[in-house]
């Protein structure tokens, strides 16, 4: 296989989110109907930028605090005013209904003021530059800003611009960490103990152009899952070399036997085709690759039985997933979206937290 740049040194061209504080937090779930500044939260990061910056406490302790949200929102009014005062911006480069809403509604619950720009709709259109708007956005009171962006990286300029906290909503082919939060979370409930030890997980598709698989590589082995990527050679680049070396003890199987890896397989996520980022000559067409990986029925068959099918959507049914997949019982593809309020408002409290937390006290 052709050895291409992988997620790793990608990514060495932008810094890890900011830290605040030296020592790995304690994860204990905070009182999430009260204000973060009025009890201590066990959160160090300023940013969410990807989940590369994350120990394993802290993502039991956002699994944890999503647990909590996720009974805020059983309550006839599903609605808390811990956020109460902070304005959060949802700032968008890039076309979404998953995400942007989700985000929306999530901050929304959380009692904060909320503000949606579309990049298209904004003085983008006319040439203003990000950190042009970013400064733009804080002046106008910001604390709190969500950003998509199509260039990787984007998200990492505007943390060091922005006086407030930065999360990351998904760049380029780069990241997407409340995706991976929430499918971990979706799959942790699917699961005896919520234990991912020794799961067999098998990532399918356009995994070269997808920032989902890629923040899930580092929150799947985190938690102990069998990691496996399959999908076509000219799709696969630069990972089998970073599985071989075992990058920040990251291990995982790459390949493009699809038979071998649904072979029992615990869970299977397929990955959207991506059309708008493809390069020509990658595929030699849709309805191929659907015929050699779409995942189906027929393969189903070789996996577990109570395997548990996931897509981060939007689906392009018959190409990567077949309908009748996509809607089997076995499916989780609308619990991901439902829980993906719950995350992100368990996300929102804990940067607020760290903001708060990091806040010098009066008089000081």
């Amino acid at each position: 296989m052709t050895t291409g740049v992988d997620r790793q040194e990608a990514a060495s061209s932008v810094p890890h989110s900011q830290e605040i504080g030296d020592d790995p937090p304690v994860a204990t779930v905070p009182a999430v109907d009260e204000a973060p500044e009025t009890q201590p939260v066990p959160w160090r990061h300023r940013h969410l930028l990807d989940v590369d910056a994350l120990t394993r406490p802290e993502l039991e302790l956002v699994m944890g605090t999503t647990d909590a949200m996720r009974e805020v929102l059983a309550r006839p009014i599903p609605k808390v005013p811990a956020l109460r005062g902070t304005a959060v911006t949802i700032l968008f480069y890039e076309a979404s209904t998953r995400t942007r809403v989700s985000f929306e509604v999530a901050a929304k619950n959380l009692s904060a003021d909320v503000v949606n720009i579309a990049a298209s709709s904004s003085s983008v259109s006319k040439g203003e530059s990000l950190v042009d708007t970013v400064r733009t956005v804080e002046a106008l009171g910001a604390d709190m800003l969500v950003m998509r962006h199509s260039v990787s990286g984007a998200p990492y300029l505007a943390a060091e611009v922005f006086g407030g906290s930065v999360l990351n909503g998904g760049d380029g082919w780069h990241a997407h960490p409340s995706q991976a939060l929430l499918d971990l979370y979706t799959l942790r409930g699917r699961f005896p103990g919520g234990s991912l030890e020794g799961r067999r997980v098998v990532i399918l598709g356009d995994v070269m152009h997808s920032r989902v698989a890629r923040s899930n590589i580092w929150t799947l082995t985190a938690m102990g899952a069998d990691l496996w990527l399959c999908g076509p050679a000219t799709l696969l680049r630069g990972f089998e070399a970073w599985a071989a070396r075992g990058a920040a003890g990251r291990r995982f199987t790459v390949t493009s036997d699809v038979d071998a890896a649904l072979r029992d397989a615990d869970v299977v996520m397929a990955l959207r085709i991506q059309r708008e980022r493809m390069a020509s000559g990658l595929l030699p067409s849709m309805r191929e690759y659907a015929a050699r990986y779409g995942l189906t029925r027929e393969r189903l068959r070789a996996a577990s039985p109570d395997v548990v099918v996931m897509h981060p959507g939007p689906m392009n049914e018959g190409v990567e997933i077949a309908a009748d997949v996509a809607v089997d019982p076995r499916s989780v593809i609308t619990e991901q979206v439902t829980n993906g309020v719950a995350v992100r408002m368990a996300l929102l409290y804990l940067l607020a937290g760290a903001r708060a937390s990091a806040r010098p006290e009066p008089g000081a």
